[in-house]
């Protein structure tokens, strides 16, 4: 559903296994609006609108317009600022 690479698994591990993929819309800074693919490693609120799936001891909660997008999650920062990214998805407009 979404490549997700080694160091970013572990990550999730060590935040509690799960990871929920989702678009957050941002404004930008003349009034336009534009939604982002971004990862959290938490849950979602509503679980019923998400598609889940279970990935090397991880459970992935991917959005259905994100699902097979060809989107890879990693994780980048440095110790407490370490944070997950989404590469590979274009911005929509809004």
């Amino acid at each position: 559903m979404i490549d997700i690479d080694n160091a970013a698994i572990a990550f999730v591990q060590q935040q509690g296994g799960v990871v929920t993929v989702r678009l957050s819309p941002k404004h930008g800074c003349c009034g336009g609006l534009a939604s982002v693919a971004v990862a959290e490693t938490q849950a979602p609120n509503n679980p019923e609108a998400f598609q889940r799936q279970v990935y090397q001891g991880i459970t992935l909660w991917v959005a259905p317009e994100l699902a097979a997008q060809g989107l890879r999650i990693g994780v980048e920062g440095w110790w407490k600022l370490r944070h997950l990214y989404v590469d590979g998805a274009a911005l929509s407009a809004g």
